[in-house]
């Protein structure tokens, strides 16, 4: 939200465009069934009404820009989440409290179905009707003092992003020619001493100064010339000289704070992430149970030592846990020096190699999924000598440990799986992970585990 501005249909199309769509369709559901709407639907109602008004609060469901982030796939996985997460709540509480019984399973089962096509309805709606406003003039107007690089970013978001319903109308800089940015010559109106008159007589509502913090006398003066209009005013620091991992506006107990580095998995994402990881491993661990079973019974007859082989590694926040692998070699290393395992490694056995090549011995990876250790997607956890040794050598090598690390990651499917024999093939791993962090989705987690599977079936690069 640019400037704590937000359109007040948008602002209450948030807040209950979600809610009341999903009681209503629960009165339809009824209806279809031809059941009395009677007292215990209506609890249930209010119930998922009040859900529904938290879980869907972390989706952006009604934005619309030039270029939709993640498209319509992106949305629709979205939206899926959020209604499964709600029914999986209110199911839960149903069989705990013995209720369930109560209700119609096919008013349940109608309920379930329909609400997806009402809410995707109702989104479409919003959208439309915000466009429309749009059109006939229903937007702020805003310049920008600073025509520098941070300017010209903080214009294109305002572009893009159409459901801000704001414009800028233009630059205003005291630097000339090749001091400014060159795409932003022809839409320079004057210096700094010209803002308030253009803005007193162009009836402009928003004022974003980018200009930076060493042109203090610069920006007192002019937030003091602007005093005499009725423009908001909104200084904009610039963030960008940072590598930005997650960045965003918070406060401390009222204290204005930006965060520069952070993990994506904090509010309901955090949610998003965990019951995904929960649902597919449960599923896939109920899938593979036979061939796991077969596996441990083939790695205990071949060779001596245990199954299941754990090691020492850094989950998130760089603290050590377990990870289980079937063991595939005639050693089971944890030391302070931890040998990668290389081709034709005379370590790994002949069931190891053909495990190893397949990704076989990960499976019991998605026990560190159920445990909450680990995650289906993020960084590969390296042994913690190997931490050790890299986080000396590769600049932000720890940020990597923000997430809990995965079975597999944006880091394997792009040609850095297996043996890192290079520090240049580790710093090409630790850039990908960081990149992860940076765009982290449901739907690119989704991504990732489908092109795994595609790469484990031709892949030669792990042994």
């Amino acid at each position: 939200m640019f400037g704590g501005y937000e359109h007040p249909v948008l602002s209450l199309a948030k807040r209950l465009v979600n809610p009341l769509i999903i009681l209503f369709s629960l009165v339809v559901a009824a209806t279809l069934e031809q059941q009395k709407f009677d007292g215990l639907h209506l609890l249930l109602g209010i119930f998922a009404f009040l859900l529904a008004s938290q879980v869907f609060d972390g989706f952006e469901f009604f934005e619309t820009s030039v270029s939709a982030r993640g498209g319509n796939a992106s949305y629709a996985l979205n939206l899926l989440i959020a209604w499964l997460i709600v029914l999986v709540i209110l199911g839960a509480v149903g069989v705990l409290s013995g209720i369930i019984g109560d209700y119609n399973a096919r008013v349940l089962l109608w309920w379930a179905l329909i609400t997806p096509l009402l809410l995707f309805i109702g989104h479409s709606l919003v959208r439309a009707y915000l466009e429309m406003l749009r059109s006939q003039g229903s937007i702020r107007r805003a310049v920008i003092v600073g025509a520098n690089e941070l300017g010209r970013k903080l214009a294109d978001r305002i572009h893009q992003q159409r459901s801000l319903m704001m414009r800028v109308e233009a630059f205003f800089d005291d630097r000339s020619g090749d001091r400014c940015e060159s795409e932003l010559k022809n839409v320079v109106f004057g210096g700094i001493d010209d803002v308030a008159t253009y803005v007193a007589e162009h009836e402009i509502d928003l004022v974003y100064i980018t200009l930076p913090m060493f042109n203090h006398p610069n920006v007192m003066g002019l937030v003091s010339s602007l005093k005499d209009t009725t423009a908001s005013i909104y200084f904009v620091p610039d963030v960008f000289m940072f590598d930005l991992v997650q960045a965003r506006l918070d406060n401390v107990n009222g204290i204005p704070v930006i965060s520069v580095f952070e993990t994506p998995l904090t509010g309901i994402n955090a949610v998003h992430k965990r019951v995904f990881d929960i649902v597919a491993a449960g599923l896939i661990l109920l899938a593979i149970a036979p061939l796991m079973l077969v596996i441990a019974v083939l790695v205990k007859a071949t060779s001596k030592g245990p199954v299941i082989f754990k090691q020492r590694r850094y989950g998130v926040d760089g603290d050590e846990i377990l990870v289980y692998k079937f063991r595939s070699m005639s050693v089971c290393e944890d030391n302070q020096v931890v040998t990668q395992a290389t081709q034709n490694d005379a370590r790994v056995t002949r069931l190891g190699a053909i495990l190893r090549r397949t990704s076989l011995d990960e499976l019991p990876q998605f026990l560190n999924v159920l445990q909450g250790t680990m995650s289906i997607v993020g960084p590969r956890p390296h042994a913690v000598a190997h931490n050790e040794h890299y986080r000396k050598l590769i600049h932000g090598y720890m940020w990597r440990h923000k997430v809990k690390p995965g079975i597999t990651g944006w880091a394997q499917i792009n040609g850095y799986r297996g043996e890192t024999d290079t520090i240049d093939k580790m710093e090409g791993r630790v850039i990908y992970d960081i990149a992860y962090l940076k765009s982290w989705s449901v739907w690119l987690d989704i991504t990732i585990i489908f092109k795994t599977i595609k790469l484990v079936l031709k892949d030669s690069k792990a042994y």
